[in-house]
């Protein structure tokens, strides 16, 4: 199994040569990749509080995810970089295909590509992007982003897209970016089965639920006439809550469950995860420490 870290913006800010610092601390204590979330725009939190409070998230920090890897990537030799998630059914889906490409090809092949739906319709609005049809525009928006990385020019005629004869430059080196889908909405498992390389559940705790739901999709995949064991799957764990002897049995139910990537969150407290008491980087990256020391034998 891989293990990651996901960027603390909401906690540490976005300086650049604090996140810099990050990134390599992280790639030194390690850890094989660095997730970053994805927000373009937020509510305001005093008008959006009495609809749902996680639209106003206009006060948080995030960094295009983009902008952010291809820095980090070149301030870095060895880690991985993946988006968790990107929000691609608000975006237009030929840049997306473009600019994961020049990440890829810039990175020498150090990313992965995580989508989403998204939840915020603030944000669709603002970006002149329909809220209601995301889901069915995101199984599009796989077809033509995997058709624009493979091909060097694409004719495609679609319910939401049309390219009449024409490619993106660079595309990737292997003629894929790597395509992991998020979410636990019930079309997510047949869009896996179908386009995805991975899926990224974070609502799943180590039990019996999970290792159903991963049963599922090894079904659903082998159905479509793909092999399961290509299908990786990356869940989120959190250190805020338990010391070393619980985190590592959490570990090798992961690993026994068929888990390929473990996200470590030092900020995340919803569902069954606990964030950590410390804001400070000092506080992530002394956390970090002590988690990959408990459980790095069992990777």
């Amino acid at each position: 199994m891989q293990l990651g870290a996901l960027v603390p913006f909401t906690d540490t800010g976005g300086d650049p040569s604090l996140v810099r610092d990050f990134a390599l601390a992280v790639e030194a204590m390690g850890y094989d990749f660095l997730e970053a979330p994805d927000h373009v725009v937020g509510g305001n939190p005093a008008t959006n509080a009495g609809t749902d409070p996680r639209r106003g998230i206009a006060d948080d920090m995030f960094h295009d995810p983009f902008v952010l890897l291809g820095y980090l990537a070149a301030a870095t030799t060895k880690l991985t970089f993946f988006t968790g998630v990107l929000i691609v059914a608000q975006r237009q889906t030929v840049l997306v295909a473009k600019q994961a490409a020049c990440l890829d090809v810039l990175s020498g092949g150090r990313f992965r590509l995580g989508v989403g739906v998204g939840w915020n319709p603030v944000e669709f609005t603002a970006l002149n992007e329909n809220f209601h049809n995301r889901g069915r525009r995101s199984e599009e928006q796989a077809q033509v982003m995997q058709a624009l990385w493979s091909q060097p020019y694409v004719t495609f005629k679609g319910r939401y897209h049309t390219i009449d004869d024409a490619g993106i430059n660079p595309r990737p080196t292997s003629g894929r970016v790597p395509l992991w889908f998020g979410g636990h909405h019930e079309h997510t498992l047949p869009r896996i089965a179908k386009w995805g390389d991975g899926w990224m559940p974070n609502a799943y705790p180590p039990d019996q639920a999970a290792l159903d739901i991963f049963a599922e999709l090894r079904r659903l995949t082998e159905a479509a006439g793909r092999d399961p064991a290509s299908i990786g799957i990356e869940v989120w764990t959190s250190c805020g809550q338990g010391a070393e002897a619980d985190w590592r049995r959490e570990i090798e139910f992961w690993k026994r469950a068929g888990a390929s990537h473990i996200c470590l969150t030092t900020t995340f407290g919803r569902r069954h995860h606990h964030r950590i008491a410390g804001r400070t980087i000092a506080d992530h990256l002394a956390a970090l420490k002590r988690y990959r020391a408990a459980v790095a034998d069992i990777l």
